[in-house]
């Protein structure tokens, strides 16, 4: 895949600094290209029987899932996440969530409305068009089939921009998956998001963007979606807390408090649970135990069957993360504890490793406690009253996702009522599923994805027709 324009840019190994390949540097012509192809093709797409979709959808999926180990590899390449922990997981989730999607076509159906006993009055669902998906590069794949899979399945041409971190494994996928879709249908850009994200939201004949990313780009995707008076779909990060109640299993909570924070991921997730909140009570043995497990924790090269832990993605990020965790070292009676241990081979002396760190004893206006670091940090709290770690909990801008760990029953009903999160978990911390509706609330998001809800609301529009039988 070439740039119209021949330039490129460099995709590195995040472990060792080396150039693994290079990405297509696309700018507004190439956009343009893309957006042509993919208006051609979606009419003809639109007119195929949503099922047949689905059949080719699904074969898309057994092919993925024949590659399965290529992808994971590819993914550990671009972002330094270990390959036995992260990205094989990431890459066989890949192929289960087009499976899901791909039995949908049968509920692209509308409604009969008793609107007027002499007129028969129905509504059906329409595909929107082109759609433009933008995809971060912490989870690219994951969210990646999140976004193309339903709007496929309902009759759009999709055009998905990858970040520039992490071109490879989307331009793999895009092959794998024209292989079996039509030309034109699913197509890939890559390159910088002012000179190809933004011509892409910007085009006039996509009429949908959905994008996963920060605040700040996501505020320019809706301001550049609301001149048009286009639908968007965003996902924007979180700062989710993670509340352990004094009769929690604590072992269990600590378990969960591994995997919710995605330190597996280095806490490059928008899921993170970067704001753990434990009773008094289970204080002490919640934060031994904690640091014991991520202490035992192996950090090394990517593409080792017994590393646990990768890089950080990009020197930019790399900065960025350091950079909090020396602001927090700094603060007054903050306790940073840092866990596991930096890989030893001297090979991996440049790499982009940041180790675990645990702060505690940090207040809560702490920029550590209130600004998504998007790194291995978290930050644990002492608390006592139900009502004061409630109104904790909520004191933030995000509202993604939060987790309750207790065998009350009723304070578990009392908490996930009223805290503000559009994905509460109890006593358990999964990753995002196909079939469970995830989006956030607040500066988390707008919408909803994984859902056949989703689909429909997102990638179709409602028409209703009204025929007079007088």
């Amino acid at each position: 895949m070439q740039a119209a324009s021949g330039k490129t840019f460099e995709v590195i190994y995040p472990a060792t600094g080396e150039i693994i390949g290079f990405g297509a540097a696309g700018d507004a012509e190439d956009v343009d290209r893309a957006v042509a192809a993919a208006v051609e093709a979606q009419k003809p797409w639109a007119k195929m029987r949503a099922r047949d979709r689905g059949k080719l959808l699904y074969k898309c999926a057994e092919a993925l899932e024949q590659h399965v180990e290529e992808l994971g590899r590819l993914i550990a390449l671009e972002t330094g996440k270990a390959l036995r922990t992260e990205s094989r997981v990431e890459a066989s989730i890949l192929a289960d969530a087009f499976y899901f999607h791909a039995g949908l076509g049968s509920e692209l159906k509308g409604e009969t409305v008793p609107h007027h006993p002499d007129m028969l009055t129905i509504t059906v669902r329409e595909p929107i068009g082109v759609v433009g998906a933008i995809i971060p590069w912490n989870v690219p794949l994951l969210l990646m089939a999140l976004k193309i899979a339903p709007a496929l399945l309902a009759g759009n041409a999709v055009i998905v921009k990858s970040a520039e971190e992490a071109p490879l494994t989307v331009l793999r996928v895009c092959q794998i998956m024209n292989s079996v879709l039509p030309a034109g249908v699913f197509q890939m850009l890559s390159g910088f998001g002012p000179e190809c994200g933004a011509p892409l939201v910007a085009h006039r004949q996509v009429g949908k963007v959905t994008f996963t990313g920060s605040v700040e780009t996501g505020k320019i995707v809706y301001k550049t979606a609301a001149d048009k008076l286009i639908p968007v779909t965003l996902e924007l990060g979180g700062k989710s807390p993670m509340i352990v109640f004094d009769d929690a299993n604590v072992d269990k909570a600590v378990d969960g408090a591994v995997i919710g924070m995605r330190f597996t991921r280095q806490g490059q997730s928008c899921t993170a649970a970067s704001r753990i909140f434990v009773h008094d009570k289970v204080y002490d043995d919640f934060v031994a135990k904690l640091r014991a497990k991520v202490d035992a924790m192996v950090m090394g090269d990517p593409l080792d069957e017994k590393t646990d832990i990768g890089t950080i993605i990009s020197p930019e990020q790399f900065s960025k993360v350091q950079g909090y965790i020396d602001h927090g070292r700094k603060e007054p009676g903050a306790k940073p504890i840092e866990c596991s241990a930096m890989p030893s081979d001297p090979k991996f002396k440049d790499g982009l490793f940041v180790r675990p760190v645990v702060f505690t004893e940090i207040g809560h206006d702490s920029k550590l406690a209130r600004e998504e670091i998007f790194g291995p940090v978290t930050c644990i709290f002492r608390w006592s009253d139900r009502d004061q770690v409630l109104a904790a909990a909520n004191d933030t801008e995000y509202g993604l996702a939060a987790t309750i760990w207790t065998n009350d029953l009723q304070a578990a009903l009392s908490f996930t009522e009223k805290l503000e999160a559009g994905f509460v978990q109890v006593n358990q911390n999964l990753v995002v599923q196909p079939g469970l509706s995830y989006g956030g609330v607040k500066n988390s998001g707008l919408g909803k994805e994984a859902t056949l809800e989703a689909m429909l609301e997102h990638f179709t529009h409602k028409k209703t027709i009204i025929f007079n039988k007088t």
